[in-house]
């Protein structure tokens, strides 16, 4: 079929495409610039230019498509408020212009916040509604579209999704460690983050778009959750480095603006996603990862 990706140069995005593209898909992909419009023509993308706050753009691109999977974000972190109006914007765009169709829209969320003290499941439901929630309550947004003809998924990815060249939080942790001569992790360690290789990601993606019933929540995870004092251990292996806790206090002068998210427990489980779509993660984990140079920048 053919799909519109948002987010399609993006680091989920480039391995959804190559996934979609391997099974038979027609892609067109949003690009806010040449020189990742032109990687996506390479791959055989058709390309559309334009960015989350081109809402015309997004909605001619949806009209066009067959089915969208909506992965852009703006990962403001210093302006959140500016990347959850971005990610409502864009959902209400999207939805509105599937409505009445049928066709799939699935929709990138996290597992952040939506339980405590215990692993999240896909049975639960994420509790952010409205405009002033995390992603601008997207999720729960792109799920009401069911009742106006609209076929949503949502797609819960892990705090990382992990492989060579990964730019996100790990990159970012291991970039602080080397700065700061010491890997820390958040008082005892104990917390965990829940983990996934890029390409089981890519491919539950697929799945999900091929398979899932319209309202299913569709979990990421490879690893329910890894150990911040682990996950720091194998940055300090990685690059030589010492391990050390770092006290909640000092914590936003050491990690900057990831500590108070390093600080979370993050674990969630995808028992029922894999049976829901025969989805196995076959890649590295997230030590395996760290201990083979996915991290070191070349």
């Amino acid at each position: 079929m053919h799909v519109f990706v948002t987010g399609a140069s993006g680091w989920i995005g480039s391995a959804v495409v190559g996934e979609l593209l391997a099974a038979g898909h027609e892609v067109s992909g949003l690009a806010r610039s040449a020189a990742s419009a032109e990687r996506l023509e390479a791959k055989g993308v058709q390309v559309r230019r334009g960015d989350l706050d081109d809402l015309d753009g997004i909605r001619a691109g949806a009209e066009a498509a067959e089915a969208v999977i909506h992965l852009a974000n703006k990962h403001d972190f210093a302006n959140p408020a500016v990347s959850n109006a971005a990610e409502r914007g864009a959902v209400q765009t999207i939805g509105e212009a599937l409505s009445g169709s049928g066709r799939p829209f699935l929709v990138a969320s996290g597992i952040a916040g939506i339980t405590r003290g215990r692993p999240v499941t896909e049975a639960d439901a994420s509790p952010f509604h409205g405009p002033d929630a995390p992603r601008g309550g997207s999720e729960n947004l792109a799920l009401e579209f069911a009742g106006r003809g609209v076929h949503p998924v949502s797609l819960r990815f892990s705090p990382t999704v992990h492989g060579h060249r990964d730019h996100g939080f790990i990159a970012v942790l291991a970039g602080i460690a080397r700065q700061k001569g010491v890997s820390g992790y958040p008082g005892d360690g104990t917390n965990r983050w829940a983990a996934v290789h890029v390409s089981d990601a890519a491919r539950m993606v697929r799945l999900g778009l091929e398979k899932a019933p319209a309202g299913a929540r569709l979990h990421a995870v490879a690893e329910e959750g890894v150990p911040t004092r682990e996950i720091a251990e194998a940055i300090g292996r990685a690059f030589d480095l010492p391990v050390a806790s770092i006290p909640a206090d000092a914590a936003g002068d050491h990690f900057g603006w990831i500590g108070g998210f390093f600080a979370l427990d993050l674990a969630a489980t995808s028992t029922g996603t894999q049976e829901l779509l025969g989805w196995t993660p076959t890649g590295p984990t997230l030590v395996e990862d760290l201990a083979a140079g996915a991290y070191s920048g070349e």
